[in-house]
């Protein structure tokens, strides 16, 4: 079979583990087409998960904490990568990572990954660090993945939207039209999302997190802890049509103001309450679409999917029904957006990131000399 065979790894604010999408890419910038052969997803272990956190937390570390954790995060990708290429049928020709974001304040934002030791075990070029152009060129740096979005589910008729339920959720807006040139593309952050739902669970509940949504959606919402929240993401929202979402932007003061030291409203409850605001919130974000295609790790929170089909006006699918495993969704994106640097294509847009001249994104590591 002819095509490029490209592995996208993604780690997302979520800070659960590492998903890679190895994916095959027919011709080539804006005419590609590509489809998802198989993904690979690793937990972090519990060492590496916590010095992620803490990071992204803004909490103090040293020096080597950091380097042995930009070291570990880095191995596990050539473990994930190495496993992915030795079931490929072909030559594998790059690897597109996005490292892990551990502050997002634009201009300012660190995705900690080590191109150079990735591309040495691999023994294929990486490229990485994909946000710092647009954030140099007055960019948000993101959403990142809208172009990625319109080569893979852009349709001729609808008008679609892809929304990421990630540590913040974020969403493409794909005009119809088809294989026309992709200028009616938007895109922006929406809301936090998983981040606050996870801190319910972790500070309230004693757990990682909710698992399928299963206390959310057995518990009802509080009206007026719902109502705060809501007031909270609809400036949140509002924020973000001028600059995207980030470190800050976690809104756990939420918690504890209707939590109260375990005082107030149970775990369960304000778990419910935070699945209804947030739906409410993307459902309102994604009105004037004919199809919302959800991806990302909160789709497997029933609780949160249920708020945003009961509010939304179009249908609600995942991208799994046009051939996209949810949780590989954004993997994928990264391995097109991989493609479509080597070609030469600026990935940003100024409709999702504001930037003005979007260049040519990357870092490459492991190239030729004259490649």
């Amino acid at each position: 079979m002819s095509g490029r065979l490209v592995i996208g790894c993604m780690t997302g604010t979520s800070i659960d583990g590492l998903d890679a999408a190895l994916v095959r890419v027919q011709g080539s910038g804006l005419g590609m087409r590509a489809a998802y052969v198989r993904g690979l997803s690793r937990e972090f272990l519990p060492e590496l998960g916590g010095v992620l956190r803490d990071l992204a937390e803004q909490r103090p570390a040293t020096a080597e904490v950091v380097a042995r954790a930009n070291q570990a995060l880095t191995l596990l990708h050539a473990e994930v990568v190495s496993e992915l290429m030795g079931g490929a049928d072909g030559a594998v020709v790059l690897v597109c990572a996005h490292g892990q974001t551990v502050f997002h304040q634009p201009p300012v934002s660190w995705q900690m990954f080590n191109p150079g030791l990735l591309a040495q075990r691999v023994g294929v070029p990486v490229v990485c660090d994909l946000r710092q152009g647009d954030l140099a060129a007055g960019g948000q740096g993101a959403p990142i993945t809208p172009l990625a979005d319109w080569v893979l589910f852009r349709s001729a008729t609808e008008r679609i939207a892809v929304v990421n339920l990630g540590g913040f959720c974020n969403a493409t807006v794909l005009g119809a039209g088809g294989d026309a040139v992709p200028g009616s593309i938007s895109g922006g952050d929406i809301c936090v999302c998983n981040n606050l739902l996870d801190a319910v669970a972790r500070r309230v509940m004693g757990v990682r997190f909710d698992q399928d949504g299963a206390s959310a959606a057995g518990a009802e919402p509080d009206a007026d802890a719902t109502d705060d929240l809501l007031g909270i993401l609809t400036a949140q929202r509002a924020k973000a049509g001028r600059r995207s979402l980030g470190t800050g932007d976690e809104v756990a003061s939420w918690i504890g103001r209707h939590w109260r030291g375990g005082a107030g409203l149970s775990g369960a409850t304000l778990a419910a309450s935070a699945c209804e605001g947030i739906g409410q919130t993307i459902a309102e974000a994604t009105r004037r679409v004919d199809r919302v295609l959800l991806a990302g790790g909160g789709v497997r929170n029933r609780a949160l999917v249920r708020a945003i089909a009961s509010c939304a006006s179009g249908a609600v699918e995942t991208t799994a029904s046009v051939g996209v495993p949810v949780e590989f969704r954004e993997a994928v994106c990264f391995a097109v957006l991989g493609a479509l640097c080597a070609d030469g294509v600026p990935i940003t847009l100024p409709g999702a990131t504001g930037v003005g001249v979007a260049p040519i994104a990357g870092v490459w590591a492991g190239v030729k000399a004259g490649g």
